[in-house]
């Protein structure tokens, strides 16, 4: 059967976009004037942080809904798999960073602003846009596990990336410091963390629509 999509409100969805487009861009500003390297190894660089490749996952998806919502991509992303897949990458996004990596900076001015955005504001209003306007009535259990292929990807580009580089992103899978068996068992809590939220989120979607049947 094929899968029922959703509609969330035009407004919500600018504001997503507008919010995240203006963070991307300022992070990619920020990065190249304070670079330490030369400007495409700065823009791999960028690249190659999970919280900018999910941030940028999320502008792409609400940016389709909003302009583009009957496009082949605006009827993958208002599929219910595809929204929640997202909210369960933008959640773990801002969870490790506050929980994990917000006390090792003391970010500034346009950066504190853009690491709010990117690390916060974003990750709770995608998430808010989940509980409010997405459909769950067609989520299973099963989709948790194919979603783990996404942090499963990156993770494998970030050891390959490392490899060749020694440029890790985030301290907890920096091989070079830690090991790979501190930072495969890192890992591997990231993926329980990630399994858990998905299953959670599945649950809770079965819950809310048998509530409502």
């Amino acid at each position: 059967m094929k899968e029922k999509t959703v509609k969330i409100p035009a407004a919500w969805l600018a504001m997503l976009s507008v919010l995240g487009w203006f963070a991307l861009i300022s992070q990619l500003y920020l990065i190249i004037q304070n670079r330490l390297v030369p400007v495409p190894e700065t823009i791999i660089r960028y690249f190659s942080f999970f919280t900018i490749l999910t941030n940028l996952l999320v502008a792409v998806c609400v940016s389709f809904l909003w302009i583009k919502p009957a496009s082949k991509p605006g009827h993958f992303f208002a599929r219910q798999t595809t929204l929640t897949a997202i909210t369960v990458y933008i959640v773990i996004v801002g969870v490790v960073y506050n929980a994990i990596l917000r006390f090792l900076w003391n970010p500034q001015g346009l950066q504190y602003i853009t690491d709010e955005l990117l690390h916060t504001v974003i990750p709770l209003l995608f998430l808010l846009c989940w509980i409010l306007f997405v459909s769950k009535n067609e989520l299973e259990y099963r989709h948790a596990f194919v979603w783990l292929l996404y942090p499963l990807v990156y993770l494998v580009w970030t050891f390959i990336h490392g490899a060749i580089t020694a440029y890790y992103p985030y301290p907890f899978v920096n091989v070079t410091e830690l090991g790979y068996r501190r930072v495969l068992i890192n890992c591997g809590g990231l993926f329980i963390a990630f399994l858990g939220l998905s299953l959670f989120l599945v649950a809770a979607g079965k819950y809310i629509s048998k509530k409502k049947a």
